[in-house]
């Protein structure tokens, strides 16, 4: 195989999505070779590779074709994706996937002692960011005429310095914000770890190891908060206790050998309380089982 009939995929180096992307791989069954420089990694069950770079670099591999995918935050790619597509020479980027974890807001932040009712009383502001792009597609959809200053890092201190009046800054539990004596008052932006690629997929050998994987993909992450509840029940019972799994889950009905009762087993999407199991339980339920799944394949 010559390289470009591998897989590429661009990840972060390191940062806080690095470790869970890894992870995830790993429960698709890829495993790799690190590069004594630490900055590729060789597949060994598959052929497809990493690529470990700075994350604002991903969003432009992938448009170059220098990677097939990579693992960002939504906001990257937002931040960059229309950029980019004024390059016809570039390919479109898309998000092919949520991943369910790095989750956070790009928010618009003020003073505490600021008055803020409606985006309105932004106009004529000066606004802190890293993310321009975004915030002048949201001022712009808003009909807010402010100035956007531009930095990349420290932004919450902006107001305080006085080079900004406002900000628009990631925001995870706001503790950053609160400790700036700003308050969060508008969010741009839901964001979190996503598998991005281009809006057409390779045509090549590619292509097929890209299907491979989001299959894997699919099956990880659609029993990622999921459980495989087991139980002992009369036969008579089974209708009011399937009424209680959660998730509206279809369990799985086997009779028990030398006896009238049955045993049942259902994949439950979401949280299995104690509650759930009590309810279970006073319906006719017993030898409860509850365990986690790490991956389904339909």
């Amino acid at each position: 195989m010559t390289t470009r009939d591998r897989l590429r995929i661009a990840m972060q180096k390191s940062g806080r999505l690095t470790e869970p992307s890894q992870a995830l791989l790993a429960q698709c069954g890829l495993k790799f070779r690190v590069s004594r420089d630490k900055l590729f990694c060789y597949g060994e069950t598959l052929p497809v590779d990493l690529l470990l770079v700075r994350d604002d670099d991903i969003p432009g591999m992938i448009a170059q074709g220098v990677a097939d995918l990579g693992f960002v935050g939504r906001n990257v790619l937002a931040e960059q994706a229309g950029e980019l597509a004024r390059d016809p020479a570039l390919a479109p980027l898309a998000e092919i996937r949520a991943l369910g974890f790095g989750g956070c807001r790009l928010s618009i932040a003020v003073p505490n002692e600021d008055r803020y009712e409606s985006p309105a009383d932004l106009a004529g502001q000066r606004i802190a960011t890293s993310y321009p792009n975004l915030l002048r597609q949201w001022l712009a959809a808003h009909g807010v005429e402010a100035s956007v200053v531009m930095l990349n890092g420290s932004v919450e201190i902006a107001p305080r310095l006085g080079t900004a009046d406002s900000i628009c800054d990631l925001v995870s539990s706001g503790g950053t914000l609160a400790a700036n004596q700003l308050r969060e008052v508008a969010t741009i932006l839901q964001s979190e770890a996503v598998l991005a690629g281009t809006a057409t997929p390779p045509a090549d050998a590619r292509g097929e190891f890209l299907d491979l994987l989001l299959r894997r993909l699919d099956g990880v992450l659609a029993v990622k908060d999921s459980k495989l509840v087991m139980l002992h029940a009369p036969r008579h019972a089974v209708e009011a206790i399937a009424r209680l799994l959660p998730g509206d889950a279809r369990p799985s009905v086997m009779p028990l050998e030398g006896s009238d009762d049955v045993a049942l087993q259902a994949v439950c999407l979401g949280a299995v309380t104690w509650n759930h199991l009590e309810a279970m339980k006073a319906a006719g339920a017993r030898s409860l089982l509850v365990l986690p799944v790490e991956k389904m394949l339909a």
